[in-house]
């Protein structure tokens, strides 16, 4: 066993004084941008460094928690040795690194493993993040119709999103504000055999009920003031097509009816027309609200429910797939890059923890913006904490404040305080469950019965 260097006694009496998990946090932190991995007796990596990510080209979401490539396997015998390391980057080339380790031994003198570090071989520059490693990799394995993801949640809507394309089935798609509900909607026309005719969309609660009544299903002269000529309505001119209406929650009582006449009959009447018209369009609906809980509330048709979700289409919200938004990130980081005066090669780790750590209640549609934001304000090639919005320098450990308490509620108020619990704390189950004074078990169970 090769013996560790001798540390001054000075420094050996202030480490005795010191908690050990936290100095080794901050010394990793201090670390991440140097090529640095470190592994267990298993060759199973337990960390891997953004400067590990630069050189190898290998991401720490690919890496961590998986065992590491034969290249990068520490044994017992290579302890302190420099050795050469021949690895074939994504786009390609050879790259040659050259790897230092140093074995780890356990309190029994047990091997347990060791720590790499990985540097660019004579010659050669580190290969970029995935900032770039991103373009150049098979689309099938990161994304869909323009839709990416590493999830495997997200790799079952794939799935579904295609074989529901090869039939005429309505489509109801869930998810929250933000998570690309009008892509999965895209994606399935594009797909179909309606793709080379017109796809067109709508939200519905955009518009008055009187304004949403003419769009959807046009006018004729004179049916209201101002209806100085006929006006064709979206299933006029989507026909042969697809039409995507989006917040079909929201949509009004009495223009429901007449959406369940067009899925039921094929044809419509527009506003002051006299005689029905025959359509041929695929209705694909989306909503963030459960249906049935608004079915339950008598905001919703029931039939009409039934005729909206043939096939049942939920986006996970992002928080529920973080492994999704390190590649989100450098996906709306390497569009900005093409397109900007300003180029960024790196995240600060700190900034990566943070935008790891956050909720993001908007979604896919927020962390775009917060991209953007970062480009804005920020100059430089790395993106760092001080340019990311406000609410990521907000203390994250502040207690919220409470929401009413479920007992003795009703269903439907009960439902808005599991909904404003969850809010409140950012998508944490368990906190917003003691909020609540519920069991986490309870919690999920409810938010089960009121599909939340």
């Amino acid at each position: 066993m090769k013996q560790v260097k001798q540390l001054p006694e000075t420094l050996t009496k202030w480490l005795q004084q010191q908690s050990l998990q936290p100095l080794l946090l901050k010394l990793l932190a201090l670390c991440d941008e140097i090529g640095l991995y470190i592994v267990d007796k298993d060759q199973q990596v337990m960390f891997w460094s953004q400067g590990a990510e630069q050189v190898s080209g290998l991401s720490a979401e690919d890496s961590t928690g998986k065992t590491c490539r034969q290249e990068y396997a520490i044994t017992e015998h290579s302890n302190g040795k420099k050795q050469s390391v021949k690895i074939l980057s994504q786009d390609g080339r050879n790259i040659e690194l050259s790897k230092i380790v140093q074995v780890l031994y356990d309190q029994n003198g047990h091997f347990a493993g060791g720590l790499g570090l990985l540097l660019p071989g004579s010659g050669q520059q580190p290969t970029q993040p995935a900032v770039k490693a991103l373009d150049k990799t098979d689309p099938e394995k990161q994304g869909f119709q323009g839709l990416l993801s590493r999830s495997p949640a997200m790799q079952a809507v794939f799935q579904i999103i295609q074989n529901a394309a090869e039939t005429e089935a309505t489509v109801l798609v869930r998810g929250e504000s933000g998570s690309g509900k009008e892509l999965v909607a895209k994606a399935i026309h594009d797909l179909s055999a309606r793709r080379n005719a017109p796809f067109l969309a709508i939200n519905c609660a955009a518009l008055s009920s009187t304004l949403l009544d003419s769009e959807l299903f046009g006018h004729v002269r004179g049916a209201f003031t101002g209806a100085i000529k006929d006006h064709s309505g979206l299933f006029q001119r989507a026909h042969g097509g697809t039409l995507f209406l989006d917040e079909v929650a929201e949509l009004p009582l009495e223009l429901q009816a007449k959406l369940l006449r067009v899925l039921q009959e094929r044809n419509y009447i527009p506003v002051g027309g006299d005689r029905s018209f025959d359509v041929d369009v695929r209705i694909v609906a989306a909503t963030h609200r459960s249906l049935r809980e608004e079915v339950k509330m008598g905001r919703f048709r029931e039939d009409l429910m039934y005729r909206l979700r043939v096939v049942p289409i939920f986006i996970p919200p992002l928080r529920e797939r973080r492994e999704d938004i390190s590649l989100l990130i450098w996906h709306f980081i390497g569009q900005h890059n093409a397109a900007s005066f300003r180029q960024i090669e790196k995240i600060d780790p700190q900034a990566m923890r943070a935008l790891l750590d956050y909720a993001w209640p908007g979604n896919i549609r927020e962390l775009h913006n917060v991209v953007e934001y970062a480009f804005a304000v920020g100059r430089g090639t790395t993106l760092r904490c001080s340019e990311l919005p406000p609410e990521f320098r907000e203390a994250r450990n502040a207690e919220p404040q409470p929401v009413v308490q479920p007992q003795m509620l009703s269903a439907a108020e009960e439902s808005i305080a599991i909904r404003q619990a969850l809010e409140q704390c950012n998508g944490q189950v368990s906190q917003a469950a003691r909020m609540l004074g519920m069991s986490r078990a309870t919690f999920w169970r409810k938010r089960k019965i009121y599909s939340i």
